[in-house]
């Protein structure tokens, strides 16, 4: 969150993936969505799946960032839809602001 803001982003967090796609339909002006895999009620594959199952959504990125980084799971997350995955062990600030800004322009 903080790198996002100190970048100029504005930021809106939810506590798991219900709460997101709540946020999501309250704000149809949000342009991205940042996600781990590990949370509780719905995790991030399955609101990266949820977001790409919604014709209305199903183009909005998607980022996750997570502890996660075997193949296996990075390949999860792809399959899921997201447009980029980036394991928290070789996390690179510069490298998540890039993908950002590919994603949404600036």
């Amino acid at each position: 969150r903080s790198i996002l803001e100190a970048a100029g982003y504005r930021v809106e967090t939810a506590r798991d993936g219900r709460d997101a796609l709540d946020r999501l339909n309250r704000d149809p002006g949000i342009a991205l969505v940042v996600t781990d895999i590990e949370m509780p009620e719905m995790d991030g594959i399955e609101l990266t799946e949820a977001i790409r199952a919604d014709p209305q959504r199903s183009s909005l990125p998607v980022v996750i960032v997570t502890t996660r980084g075997s193949d296996e799971d990075r390949q999860r997350g792809l399959e899921a839809g997201a447009d980029a995955y980036m394991a928290k062990r070789s996390f690179d600030q510069r490298a998540l602001l890039e993908t950002v800004e590919q994603l949404v322009g600036r």
